[in-house]
């Protein structure tokens, strides 16, 4: 157990360092996400930032699990931000599942799944509408 606990901090790290790369904002881990229930895993320290973000890393899998959208979606719903599930398999790019609301208007049970650099692509436009 710890070292899967090792393994997701480590990934989150290092979803917080690209994220910042590819947009400019400071993540920080929420250690709340330990003591409570329905805490995404990184906090931007930008208030215009529009996700709550769940980072996920296994072994190996397909695609985005239901139980983790629905982790990402209650906290979105505490935190009234947009969810977004980022994860990875061994030997696979990282990959970026958001509502499609994010992007169209539309019912929040559509998702769509994108690589890293289209999720910071899509938070830099509705950051920049938000001004």
């Amino acid at each position: 157990m710890a070292n899967s606990r090792n393994k997701g901090a480590q990934f989150e790290r290092d979803v917080a360092k690209r994220l910042y790369q590819l947009l400019g904002v400071n993540f920080s881990r929420d250690l709340d996400q330990y003591r409570q229930a329905d805490h995404g895993d990184l906090i931007a320290d930008d208030v215009e930032f529009p996700f709550v973000i769940e980072c996920k890393r296994y072994a190996a899998g397909t695609g985005c699990m239901p139980g983790w959208w629905d982790q990402a979606w209650r906290a979105a719903q505490r935190t009234d931000l947009l969810p977004c599930v980022i994860y990875k398999y061994d030997r696979r790019d990282i990959r970026c599942v958001i509502p499609l609301g994010a992007v169209f208007a539309c019912h929040h049970d559509y998702t769509i799944e994108v690589d890293l650099e289209t999720f910071a692509y899509i938070c830099r436009e509705i950051m920049a509408d938000d001004d």
